[in-house]
């Protein structure tokens, strides 16, 4: 019966999401203390986790959502601005840092909160 609690499609979402945020930190952190290496190439989430997830949260599919891993790949539009070919720029690494922070903490407080009405549930409030 608990299991079913943590099995709600919503709630799988925002785990998800909370591990692709975690995974793309990793990521800006590469990124950023690679961002004088000659030729690295940016990485970032693969692109198909976020439509898959976007789709298996739409059809409010648990078992596809629980499926669902973020896996980290190049980024094929990243584009080398100097001769080095280092696909990495500062000021969009330190964007997507903030976005990701902002990202982190919206999935966060919706944990938060489903694990409340759940606590209110059991103790019959």
């Amino acid at each position: 019966m608990i299991e079913a609690l943590f099995n709600q499609p919503n709630y799988l979402a925002a785990k998800k999401t909370l591990d692709a945020v975690a995974l793309r930190q990793e990521a800006i952190n590469n990124n950023l203390a690679n961002l004088e290496t000659p030729g690295y190439k940016r990485v970032d989430l693969a692109p198909n986790f976020e439509q898959e997830l976007e789709k298996a949260s739409a059809a409010k599919d648990s078992t596809e959502i629980s499926s669902l891993n973020p896996t980290l790949a190049v980024d094929p539009s990243a584009k080398a601005v100097s001769k080095d070919g280092n696909t990495v720029q500062l000021e969009q690494e330190l964007m997507r840092m903030n976005q990701n922070a902002v990202t982190n903490s919206l999935e966060t407080q919706m944990v938060t909160n489903l694990l409340a009405k759940m606590r209110l549930a059991i103790k019959g409030q």
